[in-house]
C-alpha cells in the first residue's frame, strides 16, 4: 500500500485521449473548455512551454490540444462527459421542498453515521454539509423578521388579525435569497449532498444510464490509436470515474487494448458518498479498482481545499481496502507552496474557487501541473513514478458502512 509507481517502459506520449468527468455542476461543458484555454496559456507563460487549444469538429464538449512540452510535441484530444442536465433537474425544487430536502439529507447523514465519520476525517467537508441547513434556517429567520415588521405596521393601522398578512412577504424574501444563491452557494451545496443522499449513496437510475454511456466513450478511446487514455475525475466526478473504469475492467471490455490507462482523481469527495448505507456499489468498485493492475491511479488533493477529503485514501477510509492494495497513489497539490503568498492570500477564503484550482495555473508550480499531465509527453505513471504516497496520507478505516454487495443497476 502506498508503493511507488513502476515507470511504464517505452517512448514518450505523442497522442493522448483525455476524458474529463466533472463533478456536480449545473454549467455547460463549454465552461471547462474556456477554463482550460485560459489557464493553459497562463501556465505555459509561467512554465515556459508552448500550448494551443482548438475546438473539435462535431464535438461541442471537447477540444484539441497541441503542445511542445519538455522538448516533445504532443497532440491531445479532450472530451467532457457532461451530466449537467441531470444536475439541473435535481436542483429544480420549490421553496418548501428545498427545506424538506435539507432536513431529509441531514437525517440520512446523521442516522447512518456518515456525518460522524466525515467529522473524524476532515472538518471542511463536514462543515460544507452542515452549512447549507444553517444558512437556509437563517434565511427563513430573516424572512420571518421581515414578516413581523410588516405585520406590526399593518396592526398599527388595522385590526390585529390582519397582522398575519405580513407572512405574505416570506415567499418573496426566500425567492430573493434563492436567486442570489451564487453569493453563498447554500442551496447549491444542499442539492449536491441531497443528490448523493436521496438513495442512501446509490446512484440515481438516470445517472447509471449516463455512466453506461460514458463507459462506451472510454472503451472506444482505449481502442483508438493513442499512447495514453487519461481519465480525470474532479470532485464528485472522481467516484463516477472509479465506477466507470471498474465496470470496464471487471467486464473484460478493455482486454487487449494498447494504450496505457490512467486515472487522475482531483479534489475527491468520495467519502461523502461511500460512507452512506446503500453505497455498496461504490465500495465494491473502490475495493476492486484499488487492487487492479490494469491502470495507474493517482489521487491529488490539497489540505488548503476545504471542500475535498485531502490526502484521504478513499478505499482505506471507507473500510474496503483489499489485501495487496496498489492504488491510489496519494499526493498533495500543496496550495500553500505552489501558489505565491499573494495568490494564496487572494484565494484562501474563496472555497469554491480553490476547489477548482487543480484545473488552473500555479504561479509556483512543482510536480503537479495539470497541463503537463494532460498535454505533456509522459504518461501519468511515468510522470509520478519517482513518487511515493504522502507521509500524511490518511488510511485508517472510518466508515461504519462497509457492505460491498454490488447490485448491477446498468
Amino acid at each position: 500500500m502506498g508503493q511507488s509507481l513502476d515507470p511504464v517502459p517505452g517512448g514518450p506520449v505523442r497522442r493522448r485521449r483525455v476524458i474529463y468527468v466533472p463533478g456536480y455542476d449545473p454549467f455547460h461543458a463549454r465552461r471547462y473548455r474556456e477554463l482550460y484555454r485560459k489557464e493553459a496559456q497562463a501556465q505555459a507563460g509561467i512554465s515556459g512551454y508552448e500550448i494551443a487549444i482548438a475546438g473539435r469538429g462535431g464535438d461541442p464538449y471537447g477540444w484539441s490540444v497541441r503542445a511542445r512540452i519538455e522538448g516533445t510535441e504532443v497532440e491531445s484530444e479532450v472530451s467532457v462527459l457532461g451530466w449537467s442536465d441531470i444536475v439541473k433537474a435535481s436542483m429544480d425544487r420549490g421553496l418548501v421542498q428545498a427545506y424538506l430536502q435539507a432536513l431529509r439529507t441531514l437525517r440520512v447523514y446523521v442516522g447512518s453515521g456518515a456525518l460522524g465519520g466525515v467529522l473524524r476525517l476532515r472538518k471542511g467537508p463536514a462543515i460544507a454539509a452542515i452549512y447549507p441547513l444553517v444558512v437556509l434556517i437563517l434565511q427563513l429567520l430573516v424572512a420571518l423578521v421581515f414578516a413581523a415588521a410588516v405585520g406590526w405596521a399593518i396592526a398599527s393601522v388595522a385590526p390585529g388579525g390582519l397582522a398575519l398578512a405580513g407572512l405574505a412577504v416570506v415567499p418573496p424574501v426566500l425567492t430573493w435569497f434563492a436567486r442570489h444563491d451564487n453569493l453563498v452557494l447554500a442551496r447549491y451545496l444542499m442539492h449536491n449532498f441531497a443528490f448523493s443522499a436521496q438513495f442512501g449513496g446509490a446512484n440515481p437510475p438516470e445517472l447509471e444510464v449516463r455512466m453506461a454511456e460514458f463507459a462506451e466513450v472510454v472503451e472506444a478511446a482505449c481502442r483508438s490509436d493513442v499512447d495514453e487514455v487519461l481519465v480525470v475525475g474532479h470532485s464528485s466526478g472522481a467516484h463516477l470515474a472509479v465506477s466507470i473504469l471498474s465496470d470496464l475492467i471487471r467486464d473484460g471490455r478493455l482486454a487487449g487494448t494498447r494504450p496505457e490507462l490512467s486515472l487522475l482523481t482531483l479534489g475527491e469527495v468520495i467519502p461523502m458518498v461511500s460512507f452512506l448505507p446503500t453505497a455498496s456499489r461504490l465500495r465494491a468498485d473502490l475495493h476492486f479498482l484499488s487492487a487492479s493492475d490494469a491502470l495507474v491511479w493517482v489521487d491529488i488533493t490539497a489540505p488548503g481545499d476545504g471542500c475535498a477529503f485531502a490526502l484521504c485514501d478513499p478505499a482505506a477510509v471507507s473500510g474496503v481496502a483489499p489485501e495487496g492494495q496498489r492504488w491510489p497513489l496519494i499526493l498533495s497539490a500543496a496550495f500553500t507552496q505552489t501558489l505565491s503568498p499573494e495568490r494564496w492570500k487572494a484565494l484562501r477564503w474563496r472555497f469554491f474557487r480553490l476547489h477548482f484550482q487543480y484545473l488552473c495555473a500555479f504561479d509556483r508550480p512543482a510536480d503537479y501541473d495539470y497541463f503537463r499531465i494532460t498535454a505533456g509527453p509522459k504518461t501519468l505513471g511515468d510522470r509520478f513514478g519517482h513518487r511515493t504516497s504522502s507521509a500524511s496520507a490518511i488510511r485508517r478505516p472510518v466508515s461504519r458502512q462497509r457492505s460491498m454487495e454490488r447490485r448491477d443497476a446498468r
